[in-house]
């Protein structure tokens, strides 16, 4: 996938030279952001979506790689715009768009906020990333059959993101701390454009399969909650080496997972100084002290291990509807594959 998004952004480089340099400082960022990591599970889950009904001999047809690298582009897009929307400040171990655009305005001695600029240049550069996402789905030479059965997987998928992107910032402005809102929030925000949707998108390049579709949808759906659910702990838990982001980043922004869901609700029935405690502290400034002592403090009251048996649950569930699903052998293999990668991952 990696080889078609290079030759992508290259031809996109080349369409754009007109605008200028300084123009192409901008997508030479957008390139390496692309490009330097990440773990390329969605166009993945898409390919062996294929995989699993296609009768096309060529295992490696160019153009449905194409159709399914561009889900790295959209995912891109909403890294981006969720990095602005949570003021992080480093994706996989590098500043985040709207942070080295703000310090290269800084650098430059610029008029005006040198962090308004970084948010604007971000939120266009998401943008883009979003419209070249849609250029390479188009671009496919496809039969006009898949095109069109293609086009209305891809249709939902945007929506479905950006409304669960919508519902995350609601929950967390609103103060909805209950655990059914946050995995209404995952379902949409993470597991649909994350797993099931790029399973369906894959089925539907292929044929003509409701059955296999609806089968997979429904596959993609738990591993892509066990995905997020296991996103939730690193974002508390894991180590910063290896996630690339500062550890408690997610109590310090105060984000509404499921996890820390989990938390007050457990508090809440069991220990009201915790419960307290927590409201006090998610969302703040936490010194790294602090967050050590959040961190036992969730695992005291058991939401850790509750948000495990969670993860455990949809993971089984996947690996058991795909054992007897009606599918190729090879692709049943590598979703297992992916299955257990990304529900045991640490990063």
């Amino acid at each position: 996938m990696s080889d078609q998004l290079s030759q992508f952004l290259a031809e996109c480089r080349e369409h754009t030279a007109h605008i200028g340099q300084n123009y192409e400082h901008a997508i030479t960022a957008l390139d390496q952001f692309v490009l330097r990591g990440g773990k390329r599970l969605r166009p993945a889950f898409a390919y062996w979506g294929w995989r699993a009904i296609t009768d096309d001999p060529d295992p490696w047809n160019p153009d449905v790689l194409r159709v399914c690298a561009a889900l790295e582009l959209l995912h891109t897009c909403a890294l981006i715009h969720d990095d602005v929307i949570d003021s992080s400040a480093t994706r996989r171990g590098e500043p985040t768009i709207h942070v080295e655009f703000a310090a290269m305005h800084r650098e430059n001695g610029w008029s005006g906020s040198p962090e308004q600029f970084g948010i604007s240049a971000a939120i266009l550069l998401g943008d883009l990333a979003l419209t070249w996402a849609d250029d390479m789905v188009v671009g496919a030479q496809l039969s006009p059959q898949a095109h069109a059965r293609a086009r209305g997987i891809w249709s939902i998928l945007r929506s479905e993101v950006l409304g669960g992107q919508y519902l995350d910032i609601l929950s967390e402005s609103s103060g909805d701390e209950s655990v059914e809102t946050a995995l209404r929030v995952i379902r949409f925000k993470t597991a649909g454009y994350t797993v099931q949707r790029p399973l369906q998108l894959g089925v539907a390049i292929a044929a003509e399969n409701p059955e296999i579709s609806q089968l997979l949808g429904d596959v993609g759906l738990d591993i892509g909650v066990a995905f997020q659910l296991r996103d939730d702990v690193l974002g508390v838990f894991g180590d910063p080496k290896v996630t690339g982001k500062p550890a408690g980043d997610d109590l310090r922004s105060g984000k509404r997972t499921v996890l820390l869901a989990e938390a007050l609700q457990l508090a809440r029935r069991s220990d009201s100084a915790a419960e307290d405690l927590l409201h006090s502290w998610i969302g703040t400034p936490l010194t790294d002290q602090q967050v050590a002592e959040m961190c036992s403090l969730i695992v005291d009251l058991g939401a850790l291990a509750a948000v495990e048996s969670r993860i455990e649950e949809h993971t089984h569930r996947a690996l058991d509807q795909l054992a007897s699903a009606d599918i190729a052998d090879d692709a049943r293999d590598a979703l297992s594959d992916l299955v257990r990668l990304v529900s045991n991952r640490s990063a």
